[in-house]
């Protein structure tokens, strides 16, 4: 059965009437780009010096995009939305930290994670980041291939050994784990590490999944190319599909630099090549898991039709949807009700360590050309079915 992105009563039944109305004023505040921009300006700054805002962003931003500030609480959210058939990824959604130290404490908790995850049935996913494990200037410098020093190695190995660690904890409690993309001057260390990953742990089944971001011009062929050495290493390429979520640093960093920006040319570009490489993934699904991560309503239909016409089933374990914890839940509820597999990216943590991860999605909602306005309509259809 198709789903119906339109049908509100569906999206927000999870909700009750205090939570959608705030919700909409929420969505409505960022519909102003100049407002989110001020608000961002001053909650960057209420952190910085101390001030007790931690409330006030915990009432809004954070309830809206966040599944708690600990593991349990986040849990309580997956469990809530694992009522209505919807899957979590758990994401850890601290950032920045930038020390040895920190690297090897993020193992346990992502461990820790993963055995939370297993013992909650409707969570089959955690994310990592491997700037959350390494350097980013060394990853830069694997990158652009500048050889390291004896005790860059070192280091590099321990990168290595903490993912490893983390896969290999998944594989054994049967949660899969998602790799996510990082920028294009880094990608190439975090594609090369998560391919070994793959190529370890992706015999029976898909454990690790690597991240191709179609806004960029060459990630169609990449993922091409990925298909290509799982074949021929004989592992299950897992394939996370996403449009992108650096083009405005990509484009400034190509234009600083003097090379030819990654970014495809045009919306309507990336679109084609995303459409494209899910159809690709869908054709190859005795070599490949495809994990379909977009808010886009045309693409999610495709998918869902060519399964459809195709005879795979709605609830393959091969296939899974996923949207973003309080966005586009006319997507994921919708779809879960039609039998498909569904996942919301859960971030949980300390609020103040997830303000950059909440000032990315305002960000977002505020310049996705009609994402914010999507969101208002389809709430503001639920209050008026609700009578409210």
């Amino acid at each position: 059965m198709l789903p119906e992105f339109n049908n509100t009563e569906i999206a927000f039944r999870y909700r009750n009437n205090e939570e959608l109305k705030k919700a909409r004023f929420l969505f409505s505040s960022m519909g102003s780009q100049a407002l989110t921009s001020v608000g961002m300006a001053l909650t960057k700054f209420a952190i910085s010096w101390n001030l007790p805002v931690k409330g006030l962003i915990k009432s809004t931003l954070f309830d809206q995009f966040c599944g708690g500030e600990t593991m349990e609480e986040a849990g309580k959210t997956a469990a809530m939305l694992g009522k209505y058939g919807v899957g979590t990824i758990l994401d850890y959604g601290v950032e920045g930290k930038e020390s040895e130290e920190d690297f090897d404490k993020a193992v346990p908790e992502f461990i820790k994670a993963i055995k939370y995850a297993a013992a909650n049935k409707n969570i089959p996913f955690i994310s990592i980041k491997v700037t959350g494990f390494a350097y980013f200037a060394m990853l830069e410098k694997v990158h652009a291939g500048v050889p390291l020093s004896d005790s860059g190695k070192a280091a590099w190995d321990r990168v290595y050994k903490r993912i490893d660690a983390i896969c290999a904890a998944a594989a054994e409690a049967g949660i899969m784990v998602l790799v996510d993309a990082e920028e294009s001057w880094i990608q190439k260390p975090v594609d090369e590490l998560t391919d070994a990953m793959m190529e370890k742990y992706n015999r029976a089944r898909a454990v690790v999944f690597n991240t191709f971001q179609l806004y960029r011009h060459d990630r169609l062929e990449f993922l091409k190319v990925s298909h290509q050495r799982a074949k021929d290493k004989g592992y299950i390429l897992g394939a996370k599909l996403v449009r992108g979520a650096y083009m405005e640093k990509e484009r400034a960093r190509a234009v600083e630099k003097g090379y030819p920006s990654p970014i495809q040319p045009s919306k309507e570009a990336t679109d084609k090549d995303y459409d494209e490489a899910v159809h690709y993934c869908l054709e190859h699904l005795h070599e490949v898991a495809v994990f379909i991560g977009t808010h886009n309503e045309a693409s999610c239909m495709k998918a869902a039709q060519y399964m459809d016409s195709h005879s795979i089933a709605a609830g393959s374990d091969r296939v899974y949807f996923s949207q973003l914890y309080g966005m586009s839940d006319n997507i994921s509820f919708n779809l879960a009700g039609s039998g498909y597999n569904v996942a919301k990216y859960l971030p949980y943590g300390p609020v103040k360590d997830v303000v950059p991860y909440l000032m990315r999605r305002a960000q977002e909602n505020t310049s996705v050309a009609g994402q914010t306005g999507r969101e208002l309509s389809l709430i503001n259809q639920e209050i008026k079915r609700r009578g409210l």
